[in-house]
């Protein structure tokens, strides 16, 4: 049986899934892989690139075309999951988040057992809201906000997401290092199993 990852990372854009990674990894002796760096093969398995989902904005705006590209996102997770046991992996906030319901199931079967940490900002769902914007302006230069959409909010509630994570870490302003090394002892402190595989998450803050 596949062990998959050792942790998976979740949460809305710029809550620092990558960044936290990155020096996570090296704490637990595990290789880091972002999502967004290995998924283009798996797209291309179900016949969709960034480039199709680009033109198909163009076509039919983006809010529908990303819900086309939906089962492709669903497929990657599966298959970054299943190709990376014992790694960190952080995975972008469209590939937690699914309007049709078989793909959210699709997701949660490939991460049964695996240990999966939301990073949020605050608990305040306000103040969480408000820094992630600020992070998306200051790195990215947007505000994820478009025809009448604000993608940003939509992460930041998704209802599934939230029931995929085992916990939810918040950052409460601490630097990216800090915390990694809290996650990283909430990791060694448990044994493999040991946490929930379903129902509410453990809030740590």
């Amino acid at each position: 049986m596949n062990p998959g990852p050792a942790v998976v990372l979740v949460g809305p854009a710029a809550a620092g899934k990558s960044t936290v990674g990155a020096l996570l990894a090296p704490l637990l002796g595990a290789g880091f892989v972002d999502i967004d760096a290995v998924a283009d093969p798996y797209y291309a398995e179900v016949g969709w690139s960034i480039d199709r989902l680009v033109r198909r904005v163009g076509e039919v705006g983006r809010i529908p075309a990303e819900r086309e590209w939906e089962a492709a996102r669903a497929h990657a997770v599966s298959r970054a999951v299943g190709d990376h046991p014992g790694a960190v992996l952080a995975l972008g906030a469209g590939h937690t988040s699914y309007t049709e319901p078989e793909h959210l199931a699709h997701v949660r079967v490939a991460l049964t057992g695996v240990r999966v940490i939301l990073l949020l900002p605050s608990p305040d769902r306000d103040e969480s809201l408000a820094q992630l914007r600020d992070r998306s302006l200051a790195s990215k230069g947007t505000s994820w906000t478009y025809d009448g959409h604000d993608p940003l909010a939509e992460w930041l509630d998704d209802a599934g997401t939230r029931s995929l994570a085992t916990e939810i870490v918040y950052t409460d302003g601490e630097t990216p290092g800090t915390t990694a090394h809290r996650v990283a002892g909430l990791v060694t402190a448990s044994a493999p199993g040991s946490w929930r595989t379903s129902g509410p998450s453990t809030d740590l803050r």
